[in-house]
């Protein structure tokens, strides 16, 4: 009897490819054997509905085309169930991807990961009733994007760069106050962020060094810094050497709390609301498909690691 599984699309992700990504997978995956069952939501609403009755259904896997939002929507279905998580990344940051090694910019090498069945269980991040699997931001990254989200024009990449340069000329530090496992702290801050994995916004190692099987949240704080030193460190994001900045703060907890005026927070790029916000972490809460990771790499991830939490001030 042929293993049947679901595959939910999101049509519009990367400017409309999913669509195309889609096809391929699921030719991959018939082709191998499986009884495909695709998904398609009218919208954000009605395509958690048809993601939460994939698993009520018994389905052993739900595949997402798309990027992290539709991964952050099929969470929301998964989240502490049997139904285990596949992608066949078709976004723009595709981070969830990353952390299992699911390859990008390939979608029959994607639905290979699906069809060879490692699975690997990982912690969530939960804020009220909405889970996240990869990074909640609260600073000034928070901003540009709800910027961003208001503008009508231009499309793509640029409006994210004009959001930028125009929250730049005006922020100012905030003035948080976190609670980590009940130790209160009080700082001006340029960002704040916590993160269940160690990425968000397209490889941005924000919060490097965080495991996704600690059961801890790994809590940044960017402490003030001027605009061209905030310029200056950006592009170390992309390889984690941000942590030998000496503005920045790191933490571990299993439950946050974040307060700050003015900050509309986002997780996994999705909107979820107003600042202040208690974080928790979800340990071993989801089931996902992962693809082998390259010994090189796996060595130099685990280096990472042992550096950034070598560095971390305990709360």
């Amino acid at each position: 009897m042929a293993r049947e599984i679901a595959l939910l699309v999101n049509p519009t992700a990367g400017k409309g490819r999913a669509g195309r990504v889609a096809d391929v997978a699921v030719e991959r995956l018939r082709d191998a054997g499986f009884t495909v069952r695709r998904l398609q939501g009218r919208d954000a609403s009605e395509a958690e509905d048809l993601a939460r009755q994939a698993v009520t259904a018994g389905l052993e896997t739900l595949v997402v085309v798309g990027g992290d939002g539709l991964v952050h929507l099929a969470v929301q279905a998964l989240a502490h169930t049997e139904t285990s998580l596949g992608i066949v990344p078709a976004g723009t940051g595709n981070d969830a991807a990353r952390y299992f090694n699911v390859p990008r910019g390939n979608p029959a090498a994607a639905a290979d990961v699906v069809i060879a069945g490692r699975t690997r269980v990982v912690d969530l991040a939960r804020t009220g009733p909405r889970y996240f699997i990869c990074v909640l931001s609260a600073g000034f990254d928070a901003i540009v994007n709800e910027r961003a989200n208001r503008m009508t024009w231009p499309k793509g990449q640029m409006r994210y760069n004009l959001a930028t340069v125009a929250e730049l000329r005006v922020f100012a530090p905030l003035p948080y106050t976190l609670e980590l496992d009940g130790s209160v702290k009080t700082v001006r801050a340029m960002l704040v962020a916590v993160g269940n994995g160690p990425s968000f916004g397209g490889g941005l190692r924000i919060t490097e060094g965080a495991k996704l099987d600690d059961g801890l949240l790994d809590v940044v704080l960017f402490h003030p810094v001027t605009k061209p030193d905030l310029l200056r460190t950006y592009p170390r994001l992309f390889n984690g050497t941000h942590t030998t900045h000496p503005a920045y703060e790191h933490h571990l907890a299993r439950e946050v709390t974040v307060a700050a005026p003015g900050v509309i927070a986002y997780a996994d790029g999705e909107r979820v609301g107003p600042l202040p916000l208690t974080i928790k972490a979800e340990p071993l809460a989801l089931r996902a498909m992962v693809g082998p990771e390259p010994e090189r790499r796996a060595r130099r991830r685990a280096r990472r690691a042992r550096r950034a939490r070598a560095e971390i001030t305990q709360p």
